[in-house]
């Protein structure tokens, strides 16, 4: 059973670096994100330049701030149609990853949690395990808690965030 829980978490490991780095290489290093990029940097300052010089702003400036405005969005929406793209052919790779090494670990218990998980987490936790013995831990509650465990500490840190701070800020945005 540790045999098998380190291999998960060495699994979670690989898959977490391999989808940062099949993003970093099909994104972020990409001329198209470069330069949509910049350009939202750059229409982002002159939309803020030009409404901190319009204060009382007539009905052609609030026109032109709206006109820049619609620019900004379309080209955001460009930027996540392109960031879009290259997710879903990593979702589908990690989709069919996950499948495989699903079936590898198929029915066989991967670790003992220390207590019993709320029902709506049990599917999840005790799937494809015979028994009903709800401490058993399957392959694919341990390799998720591994996951979202090694991107919110590794990925955090890497940004120069400590780990609550990464926290707080996703519960803010929901």
């Amino acid at each position: 059973m540790l045999s098998d829980c380190l291999l998960i978490i060495f699994i979670a490991m690989g898959t977490a670096l391999l989808g940062e780095g099949l993003t970093y290489v099909l994104v972020y290093r990409s001329d198209q994100y470069k330069r949509l990029k910049s350009e939202i940097e750059k229409k982002t300052k002159k939309l803020e330049k030009r409404k901190d010089q319009v204060a009382d702003a007539d009905r052609n400036s609030k026109r032109k701030i709206e006109r820049e405005e619609e620019r900004l969005k379309a080209t955001n929406r460009d930027l996540s149609m392109f960031k879009m793209k290259s997710m879903f052919a990593i979702g589908f790779a990690f989709t069919a990853l996950l499948s495989t090494f699903s079936s590898i670990f198929e029915g066989r218990v991967v670790a003992k949690l220390p207590f019993i998980p709320i029902s709506w987490v049990q599917g999840l936790s005790h799937r494809n395990l015979p028994g009903e013995d709800f401490t058993e831990c399957s392959f694919i509650f341990l390799y998720i808690l591994c996951t979202m465990t090694i991107r919110q500490v590794a990925f955090n840190r890497a940004k120069g965030r400590p780990v609550r701070e990464g926290y707080r800020n996703r519960r803010r945005v929901i």
